[in-house]
């Protein structure tokens, strides 16, 4: 399972999240996405951890936690769903988006 880390600051950094998390165990891989036009962070990253008895210690002890002057929001990720097209969600077939009511 992968922890969901979110209101992160824009300036944090793989090694940063690597070190607060690894306070409550083993942390295996951490992911910060980039906006791809900007190149920036996003403001939210996932966390995986050697077992899950430590990533409820890591949640339970980081959600609401004030770091880097923003309150982080932890949890348990959810699944990544996938989308129902052929890889092009809300464009019509001139390339436009239509609109959804």
């Amino acid at each position: 399972m992968s922890i969901y880390v979110g209101n992160l600051s824009y300036e944090v950094t793989r090694e940063d999240l690597t070190e607060i998390f690894a306070e409550y165990g083993s942390v295996k891989r951490v992911q910060l996405p980039v906006d791809r036009e900007t190149g920036r962070m996003r403001g939210f990253g996932f966390v995986e951890m050697e077992t899950d008895a430590e990533e409820d210690a890591a949640i339970g002890a980081l959600d609401g936690a004030e770091w880097m002057g923003r309150d982080l929001r932890v949890n348990k990720a959810k699944p990544r769903e996938e989308s129902g097209g052929g890889g092009r969600s809300g464009g019509d077939r001139r390339g436009g988006f239509s609109q959804r009511y």
